[in-house]
């Protein structure tokens, strides 16, 4: 069968022939044992569920297989034999080219050359989930090409629920990913519900199928990078020979070296798995490779006499590399991570003293060791860190829970006060209040075509709008403008693209309405040779309530609650998005935070027009206005600056209390 016909057959009506797992691709750590000999039946029934029974014998001893040697069930044999990555829209079978917008993603987020574990169905992170087996991708891709615009699909947790009766106004697809009783979200309740087959770990962008490989953060590394040294009095004067020291080059944090280099400094970036950095050289994220520590010091040395801008990847620990430049008296202007260590005990965070494969084997067979492993290194890790930021280092946390496991591990990272940590998120310091406060965020597209042309069309009106808003723009947002615009001018030059022609920045209500605006015109017209798909990161103003990370900079206590991300999937779903989706956990952890997340398809209509208006002023401004409820200034200014352009929107404002009423009180 050719690639449209076997899109529509979904599950094969002939039992294929089994599979063998692809030796040259990056495969997912093996999961932990973790269920007794009933919750094992339960898992094979659960998966036998999705086939014939005449095919019950031969796939339950194959599935009792992988369960055992994988831990978890995978289906490796109904694993398509077409190749898998984004196709130009009109290459699918559809009813609705809507429902082929969002199998176009679905496929770029599986792209081996996007993908981090592709046969495992995993993203990035370790663990981010599209689907959590081979079966439920098959019927998701024959739901979609034979769904009409009359028909929702609901996804639970990868699980394609069916097609049910809506209208044209409602989603195409609804997708919510680890949605757990809170008494049942525990990360022994992932691992062990996610063996049974019932949920899944969607990160952010991976199980909302909005991933764009590593350009998405690319430009909010640049953003927050350069604001970095410019904390630190380099930025725009002194970058260059200046180090950023960090880890991390799988998925989302393989783009850390890229911007490093967008940004002018020397990147050093320690990678344990060779795989993935050999992966990002290919790809051209990063410069050179480096699996020697004597020479990564003599290479690092000649960059910062040579005042280089050059990014090295160093296959090894990290741990060391921190130890070693303390050793050597090498200064590190900036250092951060970007290891998974939202999930440190399968994969996510791989302990100093051990190699690649000594720690996989490890984990999967002596799992106590391990964790003190990982604790012992987290000890190490953070100590040298300090060692460096009483030299001077500006250490900031990236979100990804370090010194929340730091702190887990019982490591010297909370402040005098007991309560807080000693260094920053880079929310609190730097994303914060200087771009979600002000509604900025990253907004993404995809041009559906695949055509370059298209995608330099896009860049082209996107900077257009940008520079126009500059002109009457407030000073407040200056900075954030003149930023993107700088990113967006040299987007093409910098190589970002890999997969879908897509790209990002960080726009606010205005900036995203307008450029919208901009494309389903073009669209209209012809200039745009096919719609355009709308999204972005979860990482954004509204989407998350995280409160170690897109959240950490609100102060009035309720950065542990989630109304801010509920609200703002349920109010996109009927303000016109394509889909929604809304997750347990992406980023930061399982049961550490809620994410939402919408795509939107562009198709040069009216409809998508006032859809796109009603749906982006929601999607920042639901924020926006939580933000400045918070008493966060920058947020109160931008909310009042939008009632002010908006006549029907009216938000509560909070009065302030004076501190010197609270201080005579006497609380005791």
């Amino acid at each position: 069968m050719d690639f449209k016909a076997q899109l529509l057959a979904g599950i094969p009506s002939v039992l294929p022939a089994k599979k063998i797992r692809n030796a040259q691709l990056s495969h997912a750590p093996v999961r932990r044992a973790v269920l007794n000999v009933p919750e094992k039946k339960l898992s094979i029934k659960n998966a036998l569920r999705y086939f014939p029974e005449a095919w019950h014998q031969e796939l339950a001893q194959e599935f009792l297989s992988e369960l055992e040697n994988y831990g978890h069930i995978y289906m490796y044999r109904f694993m398509p034999d077409y190749a898998i990555y984004a196709r130009p829209i009109s290459e699918y079978p559809c009813r609705t080219p809507h429902a082929a917008a969002i199998m176009l993603m679905i496929q770029n987020n599986l792209d081996p050359a996007i993908a981090q574990h592709p046969e495992e169905l995993i993203t990035y992170g370790g663990n981010g989930s599209v689907f959590q087996n081979w079966a439920q991708y098959l019927l998701t891709m024959q739901y979609l090409a034979t769904m009409t615009d009359q028909q929702t699909l609901n996804i639970y947790s990868g699980h394609p629920q069916g097609l049910f009766p809506s209208s044209t106004a409602a989603p195409r697809v609804v997708v919510t990913n680890g949605m757990m009783v809170p008494n049942y979200s525990s990360p022994e309740d992932l691992e062990k519900f996610g063996a049974l087959g019932v949920t899944q770990y969607g990160q952010m962008t991976a199980g909302s199928y909005m991933y764009i490989g590593p350009q998405g953060i690319v430009h909010g590394t640049a953003i927050t990078l350069m604001n970095a040294f410019r904390k630190k009095g380099f930025y725009g004067k002194d970058t260059a020979g200046k180090i950023f020291l960090t880890a991390g080059l799988g998925g989302m944090s393989g783009a850390q070296t890229k911007a490093g280099n967008i940004v002018g400094c020397i990147t050093v970036c320690a990678e344990v798995n060779p795989k993935a950095a050999t992966k990002r050289h290919q790809q051209g994220w990063v410069d050179e490779l480096i699996d020697n520590l004597d020479e990564l010091v003599k290479r690092v040395q000649l960059a910062q006499s040579e005042k280089q801008t050059v990014s090295l990847a160093y296959i090894g620990n990290v741990v060391d590399v921190w130890e070693r430049f303390d050793q050597e008296n090498i200064e590190v202007a900036i250092g951060s991570d970007q290891t998974s260590l939202h999930n440190p005990y399968s994969g996510g965070y791989y302990p100093a003293g051990l190699s690649f494969e000594e720690a996989n084997e490890m984990m999967a067979n002596a799992a106590e060791q391990f964790r003190i492993n990982v604790q012992d290194s987290l000890k190490r890790h953070a100590a040298s860190v300090n060692k460096h930021t009483a030299r001077g280092t500006y250490f900031f946390d990236y979100g990804n829970a370090f010194l929340l496991e730091c702190s887990r591990a019982g490591a010297d990272v909370m402040a005098p006060n007991g309560i807080d940590f000693r260094y920053p998120s880079y929310v609190e310091d730097i994303l914060g209040p200087l771009c979600f406060d002000y509604g900025f965020g990253p907004f993404r597209w995809v041009c559906a075509s695949g055509d370059e042309k298209d995608l330099d069309l896009t860049d082209r009106m996107a900077k257009e709008v940008m520079e126009e808003i500059k002109l009457t723009a407030p000073s407040e947002i200056q900075q954030q403008l003149q930023d993107n615009i700088n990113w967006i001018t040299a987007a093409k030059e910098n190589r970002l693209v890999v997969g879908s022609k897509a790209r990002i920045l960080y726009a606010d209500a205005e900036g995203r309405a307008k450029i919208a605006l901009r494309f389903n015109e073009a669209i209209k017209t012809g200039e745009l040779s096919a719609p355009v798909i709308l999204g972005r990161d979860h990482h954004d103003v509204s989407g998350t309530d995280s409160p170690f990370r897109e959240t950490s900079n609100i102060y009035d206590g309720s950065r542990f609650t989630a109304d801010m991300a509920i609200h703002n999937v349920i109010g996109d779903s009927f303000r016109g998005a394509t889909w929604v989706s809304i997750h347990n956990g992406g980023g930061v952890g399982w049961g550490e935070v809620i994410n939402g997340g919408f795509g939107m398809v562009l198709d040069g209509t009216g409809q998508a027009a006032e859809k796109l208006q009603n749906m982006l002023f929601y999607d920042v401004n639901n924020g926006i206005a939580r933000r400045s409820w918070a008493r966060n200034k920058e947020a109160r200014f931008a909310i009042e600056r939008e009632m002010e352009r908006t006549g029907n929107l009216k938000v509560t404002l909070p009065n302030l209390v004076d501190e010197e009423l609270l201080d005579g009180l006497g609380i005791g």
